[in-house]
């Protein structure tokens, strides 16, 4: 009877089992069928999950695109760079023959203490880290070129590497550094912004669009063959070419430069433009900087963003407006000297003193502030003379392709304001509505748009996307006020005991207008006294025959007061141009050049090398005697043209000190830099001698001197 109950018992048990086995099964296929046709479980998306677990998608990065000149120099460029690493993990060596991590610390630091250039304790502090995989060297291994890289290469230490990424790089260093800007690369991206200049302006036409490739990948994270791949192209950055001549540029780099080693000044800031076209020639601002190494001192570019009151030059302007008003007289005189307004304020001539009774004409020759306060009180209003200053384009912005444009303020009202924005004061303007406003003298009165930018080209196809010309915005002068004020513009400059008679240069070509502003000073009023307390100004048009270029010029408390901070410089530099174009024949073309897009001439022997650039026209200089080239200047797929040099460096062990004689001081520098040589400048230009003769050899720490002259002097 007890067996017979315990098998009852059995069987309950059992049956139990099976129920509670159905019961299990059946919520396993429920939720098999839940998870089947359910999107969402417990607030996962399921298919969202699956897809990121089996696919990847990598993006492909778009190439920054370049800026180059109008001669087709290469002003900002995409360069390989280099971040060194050690390994410090013991574990990664297998093999104890070939040892992949750091095994003598002692030993590596001393080998890349001098390549780095920095000390060997410093170097065993990285290597030194305690339970870490792998380590970097700071800044001082960060940044590194094809050159350096190599260096530490050679060495054959185990346990380094390097990371490549890519930097933006401007081979002309401080060269119109204002337009051009710059841009930065985000570390943990890589991604390269600008963020000044052209860079920044056209950020998103330089930088492209990435793309993408997306497919299904295994557990180690390979593609799975035979599967969907999704894949978009990189839109590659354009490129941009502005409307900078690098030689008219050069010009005025090296003048100002040369007139700062005899007059100091705040700031200093001189632009050239097309007459005929306000294409923007060549602009300079001083302090100036390297986009390389960003030492900025003003991130505050003079030629656009920079507001300030601009003294006498205004007064061509205030004649203009008489004259298209319809009441200017240049025979009708004044007593010039010291003029009193209705609530007792004086207002006096730089002479206060004065000539006497003198002319309108004569007034505008002397920059007399009483001749321009007598046109305004006999014959104009506030809204006369506000109304023409707009038609100028002054009190808005220009619309120059650069960020951050300021518009100035035409701010007076009352009689003192009225007069004293007549001849400058109280009012603000920029360096580049100054060049605006003076395209109608050189249009026979239509005012022009000026521009910066020449055109823009697909850096695959080589299609123009977008080209820039002459822009006629309105007529804003008649012909005989056009013709006046040429005339009275020359008499200003070439007639003798005139105000401007410091820029006369031989043949009497140049004309134009001085200025010079007080300061304001800080707390809002009045004006500062000091000597050097000034804003000294020119503008003006050459040739006087048929002018074809636009230049202006300011500086901010020159040394001494002195006008000749400006007249020097700007006498250069009409000098070098009217040269530049040939024999003062301004339409004389210039010698075509062509543009080149070098191949990779690394690894491949000298003779071969030779014959392919002997064959394009280029010029190259080949560093050492060995059989094969190790290294070129510039990269490869640089697009350089027929001006620019190519340096070859071989494989030769016993390298010496080239001979750089007629190189520019760019060109120079950065081959002596890529060779471990330290060089010092000594003027500005060309190497017209170096301190170590060619042909010595190359030791560590060596330093050279390199004496430079201009390419073109005034004689």
């Amino acid at each position: 009877m007890k067996k017979k109950k315990r098998k009852k018992n059995n069987i309950k048990y059992s049956g139990g089992i099976i129920l509670f086995s159905l019961l299990l099964f059946c919520l396993m296929i429920g939720r098999v069928i839940q998870l089947g046709t359910s999107k969402e479980i417990d607030g996962i998306n399921l298919q969202e999950l699956a897809s990121k677990r089996t696919t990847r998608t990598d993006t492909i990065s778009a190439n920054r695109g370049s800026i180059y000149s109008a001669n087709g120099d290469a002003l900002a460029i995409n360069v390989a760079s280099y971040k060194l690493i050690a390994y410090l993990d013991s574990k990664r060596t297998t093999n104890p023959k070939r040892p992949q991590h750091v095994v003598n610390k002692e030993d590596t630091a001393e080998k890349l203490a001098p390549i780095l250039g920095i000390e060997k304790d410093q170097i065993l502090k990285y290597l030194s880290k305690e339970n870490v995989y792998q380590t970097e060297f700071g800044t001082a291994g960060k940044g590194l070129n094809e050159l350096t890289k190599k260096k530490i290469e050679d060495l054959n230490l185990p346990g380094l590497d390097f990371i490549e990424s890519y930097k933006r790089y401007y081979p002309k260093g401080n060269f119109a550094s204002y337009v051009v800007g710059y841009a930065k690369t985000d570390n943990d991206t890589g991604t390269i912004s600008g963020e000044m200049g052209i860079e920044k302006q056209f950020d998103s036409v330089l930088k492209g669009k990435d793309g993408f490739i997306t497919y299904q990948k295994d557990l180690k994270g390979y593609r799975i063959a035979n599967t969907p791949v999704i894949e978009k192209d990189a839109e590659q950055g354009k490129d941009i070419y502005l409307t900078i001549d690098s030689n008219i540029q050069f010009f005025l780099e090296q003048a100002v430069n040369t007139s700062n080693k005899t007059y100091g000044w705040e700031w200093f800031t001189i632009t050239v433009a097309d007459a005929k076209t306000g294409a923007i020639l060549g602009t300079v601002s001083n302090p100036s900087f390297d986009p390389n190494v960003r030492d900025i001192t003003n991130y505050m570019d003079l030629l656009s963003q920079t507001a300030y009151e601009p003294g006498s030059t205004m007064k061509t302007f205030t004649y203009m407006a008489a004259m298209e008003n319809g009441v200017y007289d240049g025979t009708e005189t004044y007593k010039s000297g010291v003029y009193t307004t209705t609530d007792g304020t004086e207002i006096g001539d730089w002479n206060r003193s004065g000539w006497g009774v003198i002319t309108f004409d004569k007034g505008y020759a002397m920059s007399s502030n009483v001749g321009v306060i007598n046109i305004i009180n006999r014959h104009m209003n506030s809204t006369m003379l506000r109304q023409y200053y707009k038609k100028l384009g002054f009190g808005k912005k220009t619309g120059i392709e650069l960020p951050n444009e300021t518009k100035g303020s035409l701010n007076f009202k009352y009689e003192t304001e009225i007069f004293n924005a007549g001849f400058g004061q109280g009012i603000t303007t920029t360096a580049i509505q100054n060049i605006k406003a003076m395209t109608p003298l050189t249009n026979d009165g239509i005012i022009l748009e000026p521009y910066l930018v020449e055109k823009i080209v697909d850096s695959e196809t080589g299609e123009i996307t977008l080209e820039n010309k002459r822009t006629e915005i309105e007529r804003v002068a008649s012909t005989n006020t056009v013709q006046k004020m040429i005339s009275l513009m020359d008499d200003c400059v070439n007639g003798w005991g005139n105000t401007g008679s410091g820029y006369r240069i031989e043949g009497g070509e140049l004309i134009g207008k001085t200025g010079t502003a007080q300061i304001a000073g800080s707390n809002g009023r009045g004006y500062l006294q000091g000597q050097e307390d000034i804003i000294s100004s020119f503008a003006g048009l050459y040739p006087k025959s048929n002018p074809q270029i636009i230049i202006y010029a300011s500086v901010k408390k020159p040394s001494g007061g002195s006008q000749k901070s400006v007249s020097n410089v700007v006498k250069e530099v009409v000098e070098n141009v009217s040269k530049y174009y040939g024999n003062g024949d301004l339409n004389t073309q210039v010698q075509s050049i062509t543009q080149y897009e070098l191949p990779s001439l690394v690894n491949k022997k000298i003779e071969n090398v030779k014959t392919t650039l002997d064959s394009n026209g280029m010029k190259y200089i080949i560093i050492g005697n060995g059989n094969k080239v190790v290294k070129q200047i510039p990269k490869p797929k640089e697009v350089i043209t027929s001006n620019d040099t190519i340096f070859l460096i071989t494989n030769d062990s016993n390298i010496t000190v080239p001979n750089v004689w007629g190189l520019s001081s760019k060109n120079a520098k950065e081959l002596l830099q890529e060779l471990g040589i330290k060089v010092n400048l000594d003027g500005v230009g060309y190497v017209t001698n170096q301190s170590i003769s060619p042909e010595t050899p190359i030791t560590e720490g060596m330093e050279i001197t390199l004496n430079l002259e201009p390419k073109f002097h005034t004689e």
